[in-house]
């Protein structure tokens, strides 16, 4: 069970979003290479990164962030955020990234993602945001008709890495990740599940080593770790002892 840290970019700059939204950023760190280094230091074993602005605009914006925090880590690194063509895919695993995260392009071209998987295997994870359970685009400007859990079986078989199931309603907010959803998630599919919106404490921490959520890779953290809510010594041991 991994506990994944985020660097979410804004900017240039480390920053969590309210329920996704860009005008409620708060600047937790003007250098993310800086704070993914100390990540490192206090014992993550990886880290996720999201490219905000990229998300918006459909393509790479903070490009160079990235980079210097591939340099400043030793940890592996999954990024999404904008990244949408195969080239693109391409360039960054050649530049580093252990992992790309697909959103968008998933429901607008999931043929995408198949080539993707087929070209660059074990290193496609898919990203799926959800507001009231149906599946948000164009970095949550954009709600669909389409199920989560529909979209999560289109991949079935495709040589997804992970999906990373975001509930919007709970990001940003710490009220708990909804497990509801996301076990279920992680029951209609065989792809390993990424817990992500709304770690709010060490309870939080417990509940992903309780047997019916063994099933899920791991869940992500970014306010809760930032604010000090969640200690990593005490998650990452809680965790280690779970395994």
């Amino acid at each position: 069970m991994i506990l994944f840290p985020a660097i979410d970019l804004k900017d240039g700059q480390c920053v969590r979003l309210k329920l996704g939204d860009m005008g409620e950023a708060t600047v937790y760190n003007p250098d993310p290479a800086a704070q993914a280094k100390a990540f490192e230091d206090q014992g993550f074993d990886w880290l996720h990164v999201v490219d905000l602005n990229g998300a918006f605009a459909g393509e790479s914006v903070n490009g160079a962030a990235v980079e210097a925090i591939l340099k400043a880590t030793k940890n592996p690194v999954q990024l999404g955020g904008g990244i949408r063509t195969l080239a693109h895919i391409e360039s960054w695993l050649e530049k580093g990234l252990a992992r790309v995260i697909l959103g968008t392009i998933a429901v607008r071209d999931p043929d995408l993602v198949r080539q993707a998987c087929k070209a660059f295997p074990g290193k496609i994870a898919v990203g799926i945001d959800a507001r009231g359970g149906k599946v948000a685009v164009e970095g949550w400007a954009e709600t669909s008709d389409l199920a989560a859990v529909e979209l999560a079986r289109r991949f079935e078989g495709a040589g997804v890495s992970a999906i990373i199931y975001t509930d919007i309603d709970r990001d940003g907010v710490l009220t708990g990740i909804n497990w509801d959803a996301t076990i279920d998630m992680a029951e209609a599919v065989s792809i390993p599940v990424i817990a992500s919106g709304g770690l709010a404490s060490i309870a939080d921490i417990v509940r992903m080593t309780m047997p019916d959520a063994r099933k899920l890779e791991g869940a992500i953290s970014g306010r809760a770790l930032y604010d000090g809510r969640v200690d990593p010594d005490e998650a990452l041991a809680i965790l280690r002892d779970a395994a």
